[in-house]
């Protein structure tokens, strides 16, 4: 067996112990524990806004891509003391769950040196968690679609909620679809966003029967994109931007302006949409943070979206199984 090899860094006044940054993690080009390390380090100014305070489930890859993977929601017994939790109640494992804040580069990089590729994130904040900071729509094609298609029904989307005076941002997934957030930050529920959301996709399942559809049966989805509404929950977590993906290459959640989307649209090219990490950190360099209105902006559902997904009856039906409940911010002491 290979001797484990470690170093010491310090970053931000934190010492930490990176062990076996030369191990590949993307076989299939070659890029290592060491390069995702450098990746999330390098991107850490746009990434860190938007896990700051939200719950984080870790996508841990520790024998690379091709190797097998975990989810962790409970932070690991043997992080740093440094490391911020939240504390959330889990109703269906009857007990406190304890889950990874990642405030700060120290714990950007501790999280990539457990060969963390995927950071989830929920869409509300520790402190509240029953109040969702964004609606999300998740765009996922059935073979033979493409994100072609997802980007047909995003900009149908974008349109339907700028009549609503809202707007949305676009990213990609990293992997083959393509989501729209959009920016709330305003007082809500996830009762409303779900309707909101689900609504909006039945609505655009019966508009458009061989392009979308709305339930998650494999038998249904072929050649058509399903219109994902169910992260709209108070205890799921959905894939951050900027997070890289577990795919051949190191691809990245990828920001992407509405023209970029009505270019891949035109020209009928997949490949328009697909980002990896070096491409990223030359986005970034060059445009910014693009999805820095989903935390910056805010804005109301209005009550004729609520009423144009079939509102109403809905609202109360859902209102009337909610489950209530919240996080407690857990920071730890200095040492």
């Amino acid at each position: 067996m290979a001797k484990e090899t470690a170093v010491e860094v310090e970053i931000e006044g934190r010492t930490l112990k990176l062990t076996n940054l030369e191990k590949v993690l993307y076989p299939e080009v070659g890029f290592t524990k060491a390069q995702v390390i450098d990746y999330y380090t390098r991107m850490a100014a746009v990434i860190l806004p938007h896990t700051l305070d939200h719950p984080l489930t870790l996508k841990r890859y520790p024998n690379g891509v091709d190797g097998e993977f975990f989810y962790e929601k409970n932070c690991p017994k043997h992080r740093p003391p440094w490391v911020e939790t939240a504390t959330v109640w889990s109703a269906g494992n009857n007990r406190d769950m304890y889950y990874c804040l990642c405030q700060d580069v120290p714990t950007l990089v501790w999280l990539g040196n457990l060969a963390t590729l995927e950071f989830h994130t929920s869409l509300s904040l520790a402190q509240n968690l029953p109040e969702p900071r964004t609606m999300v729509l998740d765009l996922d094609p059935g073979p033979p679609a493409t994100i072609v298609e997802c980007c047909k029904i995003g900009l149908m989307l974008r349109d339907l909620f700028a009549e609503h005076g809202l707007e949305c941002c676009a990213k990609t997934s990293g992997s083959k679809g393509l989501q729209l957030y959009v920016p709330l930050n305003t007082k809500v529920t996830y009762v409303e966003t779900k309707v909101v959301s689900k609504g909006l996709a039945q609505l655009f399942e019966e508009r458009h029967p061989d392009l979308a559809v709305h339930k998650q049966l494999k038998e249904l989805r072929t050649g058509r994109v399903l219109i994902d509404w169910s992260q709209n929950d108070q205890y799921k977590t959905t894939v951050n931007v900027y997070s890289l993906r577990a795919r051949a290459r190191p691809t990245v959640s990828t920001p992407v302006s509405w023209e970029e989307v009505e270019k891949c649209l035109k020209a009928k090219d997949p490949n328009r949409l697909v980002f990896d990490s070096d491409q990223v950190l030359a986005r970034v360099a060059k445009h910014g943070d693009l999805f820095e209105p989903v935390i910056k902006k805010k804005q109301k559902l209005p009550k004729s979206l609520l009423e144009a997904a079939g509102g109403g009856a809905a609202l109360e039906k859902m209102a009337n199984r909610r489950h209530s409940g919240g996080g407690r911010f857990r920071k730890p002491p200095e040492k």
